[in-house]
């Protein structure tokens, strides 16, 4: 039983309790009428006083048992709201370590896409050297053929000068 409980059981207790003093008052023989009727009116004016507080009691137990009830009910209010924080704790633990894998696998795709960069640019610095030297050779055959142009016409006039046909058509 916890105090709450306690308290409204004792005041129960109090108002409940039988009185012995009238079976005082009337063993009292030795007592003349009037003072028995004194002690036996103050009883009763006693009485009425307890009589009133032990209705304020009551209404005082009334209201403890209702606080009492409504903590109760606020209690496993607490109780199931607590155990929701628990659920959602769990849960949001679980996230956390899915977020955690999350992250190491991107670290992970990070190096992976960092090292396909660097072998893009590996790739792009030798197709740059392979242009260069199909330029280098594309101004050559440029020039050979330049070269070959001129030996034709050369060798042209050389047959027409000599009265031959020309081989090369230019």
């Amino acid at each position: 039983m916890d105090s709450r409980d306690e308290i409204v059981h004792d005041l129960i207790k109090e108002i409940m309790e039988p009185k012995q003093e009238f079976h005082y008052i009337n063993s009292l023989k030795d007592t003349d009428d009037k003072t028995r009727e004194q002690l036996t009116q103050e009883l009763v004016n006693a009485y009425k006083v307890i009589f009133t507080q032990n209705e304020e009691k009551g209404k005082r137990v009334a209201a403890l048992i209702i606080a009492n009830l409504e903590l109760d009910f606020q209690t496993e209010e607490k109780k199931k709201r607590a155990a929701e924080l628990v659920i959602a704790n769990i849960e949001l633990a679980f996230q956390s370590e899915e977020k955690a894998k999350r992250a190491a696998e991107l670290i992970i795709a990070n190096k992976e896409l960092t090292y396909q960069n660097g072998e893009k640019e590996k790739r792009i610095a030798e197709l740059a050297k392979i242009k260069n030297k199909l330029e280098q050779l594309i101004d050559q055959y440029k020039d050979r053929e330049q070269d070959i142009v001129g030996f034709k016409k050369e060798i042209n006039e050389l047959f027409l000068q000599a009265g031959g046909e020309s081989k090369y058509i230019l």
